[in-house]
């Protein structure tokens, strides 16, 4: 493994989609223990009875923490809103240092089960607004010291048995894996690293029980991806690009030989749902 020029993001502006809750939530409070500087961009301003947390409520969390936060109400698939959300972003903070494309849509169907609404909204949110929000972060990307890409995204396994399950979702989500893979190498020599991380297993997010029949007693929590994420964001972004990691390979890779911090203390490795793509 490179060695990373700093073991923290103190002082960092991270630029998080789909920060409210969840797996972007669990990055944003990892980053913020370190002191870093976190814009939550996501939609939900207000609460949702069916979803816990909001852009504030993450914002007061990410503050107690330690951090600083920015909380802005932004749909991703909406060019001036992301415009005006990097914008005022770089006022606050003075830039922004790295970028998760962490927000997406889901829907596990077949095609012929698939509404042309449901599919238009996976491939404006995962494919659309992943390209959308580095397009935008990029120039103040180029601007920064040690910048990251960060696409919540699986390795490109052009298999039939990843796609045929639910075409349209894997459609959408290899997408914004393909950003990794083109992105990585057209900003190579501007020091832009561009990598993508994925679970092992399913994670146990409020969103997931939205998804009917998935025991979320047998999933890892969203901190593994956390750590996962850090040790990304903290390597030499001229070295460490154009790479798709699985959450628990990288762990172990650099070094941590214990997961069971992770899931429940009575579930077994062994027991955990396997997640898509790996």
């Amino acid at each position: 493994m490179p060695s990373s020029p700093a073991a923290s993001l103190n002082g960092k502006t991270l630029f998080i989609t789909g920060a409210s809750r969840g797996i972007g939530l669990a990055i944003a409070l990892r980053a913020a223990r370190d002191g870093a500087n976190i814009v939550i961009a996501a939609k939900t301003d207000t609460p949702n009875p069916r979803l816990p947390g909001t852009i504030h409520t993450a914002a007061k969390a990410v503050e107690e923490a330690g951090g600083s936060a920015l909380a802005l109400a932004v749909d991703i698939r909406d060019e001036t809103a992301v415009e005006q959300a990097v914008t005022r972003a770089a006022e606050r903070f003075g830039g922004i240092d790295i970028l998760v494309n962490n927000a997406s849509a889901i829907l596990l169907t077949g095609t012929l089960d698939t509404p042309m609404k449901r599919y238009d909204l996976m491939h404006q949110v995962n494919t659309r607004g992943t390209f959308l929000c580095s397009q935008k972060c990029l120039p103040l990307l180029r601007r920064a010291v040690n910048p990251h890409i960060l696409n919540l995204s699986p390795p490109l396994n052009m298999e039939a048995r990843w796609f045929a399950p639910h075409v349209a979702y894997t459609m959408a989500k290899f997408g914004m894996s393909m950003c990794v893979l083109g992105m990585a190498e057209e900003f190579r020599n501007d020091g832009i690293a561009v990598n993508a991380l994925w679970p092992r297993t399913v994670i146990d997010t409020a969103a997931l029980q939205m998804i009917p029949g998935v025991d979320r007693t047998k999933c890892r929590s969203p901190e593994i991806l956390a750590d996962a994420a850090h040790f990304i964001l903290t390597r030499e972004s001229r070295v460490f690009t154009g790479q798709f990691w699985i959450d628990d390979d990288l762990l172990r890779t650099a070094g941590v030989t214990d997961l069971s911090g992770y899931r429940r203390p009575d579930v077994r490795e062994a027991d955990l749902l396997p997640d898509f793509f790996c």
